[in-house]
């Protein structure tokens, strides 16, 4: 049975260039681990984090997408040209702002994992544009608003997904569109105040399960069953297209009350457990859920 692990360790963007450095927690000096982003010190509180990836770990991290505009030209320039052509089309600049932060932080990621350099990186894209690297490890983003969750896994192919716990589309007429009848009947068994919530763990448990596939949006969302009852754990319960699908993957919910979304995470694999951390902006001071948990 998987589980869940939220650690204290922080990885930070600082503008000073520094090879080694050290941050306290609570008594105790830490070593830290930096990996230059566009003249960006991405530090690690934790020497070992976004070094190893056991295969039965999760990692997820999760981050603010919001940078000052000089911070965006700077990262800007770790993206390959084709990134940085789809950011110039965005319509808004905010959104393409958002894309080229999203894309250097992923860079930075995973080069702490393969310990090469951001810019280096090659990403192979398959039938429905989900990026990959050629060895591993495998990986997914999804961000909402502001808010990004980048997960990794050494072990195949992950998927998650992330929404802001503000919208109320349980009232509307989505889930009799979209979700299976069983879900339908579950969600609506539940008391109206339950139901938004229990909207989007229905939604971003089978998101997260489509990404990990890699079925872009030709997998119908009724063609599978999810849990999503607030006492019940985040689990595929069905699959229409196979009897025995349903037992071979694992999701976890990585909702977030006080930072306010709802989340998770599927990975065709059991045995793993989540090990989340952050990346925070010292330039910018905090943001909704940047305090450890």
């Amino acid at each position: 049975m998987q589980s869940r692990q939220v650690l204290s360790a922080t990885y930070s963007c600082v503008a000073e260039p520094m090879l080694v450095d050290a941050i306290t927690i609570g008594d105790v000096a830490v070593a830290t681990k930096r990996i230059d982003v566009a003249g960006q010190g991405l530090r690690f509180a934790d020497a070992n984090a976004g070094r190893t990836l056991p295969a039965g770990e999760v990692h997820v991290w999760r981050a603010s997408l919001e940078r000052p505009t000089q911070i965006v030209q700077r990262m800007r320039c770790v993206l390959a040209g084709d990134e940085q052509r789809r950011a110039d089309r965005f319509r808004f600049e905010r959104d393409g702002s958002r894309y080229i932060v999203g894309r250097a932080l992923l860079r930075g990621l995973l080069a702490g994992y393969l310990e090469t350099a951001p810019e280096a990186l090659q990403f192979q894209y398959g039938e429905f544009r989900k990026p990959a690297l050629r060895g591993g490890p495998w990986f997914n983003v999804s961000h909402s608003g502001s808010i990004a969750l980048y997960a990794f896994s050494s072990v195949g192919e992950i998927g998650i997904d992330v929404e802001l716990d503000h919208a109320d589309f349980a009232r509307e007429r989505i889930a009799e569109r979209f979700f299976s009848p069983s879900e339908v009947k579950v969600l609506r068994s539940l008391p109206a105040d339950v139901q938004p919530r229990a909207f989007l763990s229905c939604w971003t448990r089978k998101e997260a399960f489509i990404k990990a596939r890699g079925d872009g949006l030709t997998l119908a969302l009724d063609s599978f069953d999810v849990t999503l009852a607030p006492d019940t754990r985040a689990a595929v319960l069905r699959t229409a297209w196979c009897s025995n699908e349903a037992s071979q993957w694992c999701l976890e919910d990585l909702s977030d009350r006080r930072a306010g979304y709802i989340a998770a995470v599927a990975l065709r694999s059991g045995g793993w457990r989540v090990v989340e951390r952050q990346i925070v902006d010292t330039l910018e001071g905090s943001w909704p859920g940047q305090e450890h948990r």
